[in-house]
């Protein structure tokens, strides 16, 4: 069965690739395994010079990059550009900070001499997502081939120009042959993987189900793992909180790359006293999305990753209607061609609808009006997921008691949830487990081996 590439914006085919058999797979585990035997041996300089000569190359041909992402999966062009930007940042981080973040680490033992030792453990595997083709990858591989191990990758099967290319950069940027490897295979081949005693972890971004399935995979093979699975963020408006920079923010938060983000906005919660304004102002500046080409700078809102795609979303969100759901904005899709999905506002979302506790992904925000502070904390933690939210109130300190009562991950205050290199990514409950980014993200596929050297 071929991988295919298609342009969500025009549903035309673009290429198509052949997957790779079963024993392409385990001779490429074995080119893997015997790079990680000579890259483990290399200085932290070698491997800094490699990841710089990386987020070079990015940049040196970054509209090349960004135009692939936006032709395969959707993303509006400036959006793309960006993400090329944030990896070559993200490179940047982890071969500057890589020897600090691994430097031995003294234990306070009074009568000994101990220290904690940091070592790659071998060949690992990432299961990466479509959503951000680029940014995801380099998340992941970048700490851990400063750390010392090697990558494979089973990127997501409708972006695999831009699993190409990555795999290219790496090349061109100095990695030896099996340092990282990109592997064109099945979803089914993943399970023959992570059973090979070669191969000593797995990373997966991607859906609950699928998170599922790879933890129980890597606890029958007592492999680790790092999961960062869907979210269904809380976006929390409290009575004293800014409302015109709130409803700017909620756009913002709520549209970033077409609303397919796990960390984007998603459960708008207002408390009533500023209900009205909110979803009057919410619903005007939604309304005035441009939808259009991804290409077109003019263009606020593009297609979602693929037709399948709009089409799971027409049925969720019609399941919170049939079942009472208000229609405040949207609904339905445009009636033109591509995976284009309407800007959509559902008011009177009730826990006994599939909706409620669902990953909408895309433009679509369902609101929630509460009585005060207390009954914005409890539904935001009436979730299953954990991954990210926000809480927008004139005072900071309220900010931080409400932050430190959702339970989630990561809570910004006065802003949408978003992710920076020097910031630790993940969340709690079903929305997955580990760290990425920052540099919890480097230990997280290490040995913390403790050395004793006798009592002092």
């Amino acid at each position: 069965m071929s991988i295919i590439s298609i342009n969500p914006a025009t549903n035309q085919v673009l290429r198509k690739f052949d997957p790779i058999d079963a024993s392409e797979v385990i001779d490429a585990i074995g080119v893997a395994d015997a790079a990680y035997r000579q890259w483990r041996k290399t200085t932290f300089a070698d491997r800094r010079a490699c990841l710089l000569k990386f987020a070079e190359l990015l940049r040196a041909d970054a509209d090349n990059y960004a135009r692939i992402i936006t032709t395969e999966m959707g993303k509006r062009f400036a959006e793309s550009q960006y993400e090329i930007e944030y990896c070559a940042k993200i490179a940047e981080f982890y071969a500057n900070g890589a020897e600090q973040f691994l430097a031995d680490q003294t234990m306070d033992v009074d009568d000994a001499n101990a220290f904690l030792h940091y070592e790659p453990i071998g060949v690992l595997l990432g299961v990466m997502p479509w959503n951000f083709p680029f940014y995801q990858v380099v998340r992941f591989a970048a700490p851990n081939l400063m750390a010392g191990n090697t990558v494979m990758i089973k990127h997501a099967s409708n972006v695999p120009q831009c699993a190409l290319m990555i795999e290219q950069l790496y090349a061109d940027c100095g990695l030896p042959e099996g340092v990282y490897t990109n592997l064109f295979i099945p979803t089914d081949f993943v399970q023959m993987i992570v059973a090979d005693s070669r191969v000593h972890g797995i990373s997966l971004t991607g859906s609950e189900k699928a998170g599922s399935a790879v933890a129980m995979l890597a606890g029958k093979n007592l492999k680790r793992s790092v999961l960062e699975l869907g979210g269904n963020d809380p976006f929390v408006i409290l009575e004293d909180a800014d409302l015109d920079d709130v409803i700017r923010q909620a756009v913002k938060g709520r549209i970033v790359n077409a609303g397919q983000s796990c960390v984007a906005s998603k459960r708008f919660i207002v408390v009533e006293a500023v209900a009205d304004r909110f979803l009057e102002g919410f619903k005007q500046q939604m309304s005035a999305l441009k939808m259009g080409d991804p290409m077109d700078g003019q263009t606020t809102l593009g297609p979602l990753s693929s037709e399948d795609a709009a089409v799971k979303l027409l049925e969720q969100v019609q399941s919170s209607i049939d079942a009472g759901a208000t229609v405040v904005l949207g609904g339905d899709r445009p009636d033109r061609i591509g995976a284009y999905f309407n800007p959509t506002i559902l008011t009177g979302v009730t826990p006994q609808m599939p909706t409620f506790d669902q990953e909408l992904f895309g433009p679509v925000a369902t609101v929630y009006i509460v009585k005060n502070e207390t009954e914005a904390i409890e539904l935001a933690n009436r979730s299953s997921y954990g991954l990210g939210g926000s809480v927008f109130t004139a005072d900071i300190d309220r900010g931080r008691r409400v932050a430190e009562q959702i339970e989630s991950g990561m809570v910004f205050v006065n802003q949408p949830t978003r992710s920076r290199a020097e910031l630790p990514f993940g969340g709690v409950k079903n929305s997955g487990y580990g760290r990425e980014l920052s540099h919890l993200g480097i230990l997280e596929f290490v040995n913390k081996k403790l050395i004793h050297l006798g009592e002092k």
